[in-house]
């Protein structure tokens, strides 16, 4: 449906992942090289209020030099893939990490780092659907994925596991920096900084809003507020309006959400092949 309305000069602000095949994402890539219409792709976890304070924080340069993160997306779908088929299709269908862009897009704006190879290990299948078939996608997979400045990347996607939602959790290890998003039962996002905390402690993430949040979100108006995610899907649309009036690259354009998808695909090849090692493509050279 991209590339369809890309080809007839129509703006797409798209869904996660961008694609679902490398082929289709190649597809895309060079549609919207080819054409004048703006790309974006519509990850909004990058516009989550944390996750948007953690890239201000790492774009000041607080955390060091960073090595190390973590993205996991746990989320029991299983009455979800009856009511809407395309999960059972698109989702845990396939075998791998076929919903990777929450987990990572925050991680890949914080690190500043694009990943090279992936390598994807699942544990195996304990559930089955209504009409008595076992889900292609093992129950958990684990995949490691290497950033081409040697950072290390670890995501877990869970969609078919009988436990709690945990969407959104996060972790970010740099040499003078940490931060891990909450587990639950009230926990909440935590930080330690070399340069802020006494010795080894952690501190509130909310205690750095003030000093490094941007103003929509210190100061959200009513409109943003009532929007989804917190108010981070008013500004993702905002972006993409100002992308198409004004020109101006969205910030998740289609290289940006290559980099977000990309490894999720190889994962699927990865796990298919014994749980090798294999190289992402980079949009960029195609």
């Amino acid at each position: 449906m991209a590339i369809a309305a890309l080809q007839r000069g129509i703006h797409v602000m798209s869904e996660v992942p961008a694609a679902v095949s490398v082929e289709e994402a190649r597809e895309l890539v060079l549609t919207v090289k080819a054409g004048s219409a703006q790309y974006m792709m519509a990850e909004n976890y990058c516009y989550m209020r944390s996750n948007v304070l953690v890239k201000a924080i790492a774009r000041a340069g607080l955390f060091g030099e960073m090595y190390f993160a973590e993205g996991e997306y746990l989320h029991e779908l299983k009455e979800l893939n009856e009511i809407t088929r395309w999960r059972r299709k698109w989702q845990t269908g396939i075998n791998g990490n076929t919903y990777p862009t929450h987990s990572l897009g925050p991680v890949l704006q914080w690190m500043n780092q694009r990943v090279v190879s992936v390598m994807c290990v699942g544990t195996g299948h304990h559930y089955r659907d209504p009409r008595g078939d076992d889900y292609e996608q093992e129950d958990s997979t684990t995949t490691l994925c290497r950033t081409d400045r040697g950072g290390l990347i670890e995501l877990r996607l869970d969609m078919l596991s009988n436990r709690p939602h945990n969407m959104t959790y996060y972790s970010l290890q740099g040499t003078t920096g940490c931060y891990e998003a909450p587990r639950g039962l009230g926990d909440q996002p935590k930080i330690w900084l070399q340069d802020r905390c006494e010795g080894l402690e952690w501190m509130p993430l909310e205690d750095l809003a003030e000093e490094f949040l941007p103003e929509e979100w210190l100061r959200p108006s009513e409109e943003q507020l009532q929007a989804g995610h917190g108010g981070g899907d008013y500004l993702e649309v905002q972006d993409f309006v100002r992308a198409i009036l004004d020109g101006t690259p969205p910030p998740i354009g289609i290289h940006e959400a290559m980099d977000m998808t990309l490894p999720g695909l190889v994962s699927q090849q990865s796990i298919a092949q014994g749980s090798v090692w294999l190289e992402v493509p980079d949009s960029r050279e195609w």
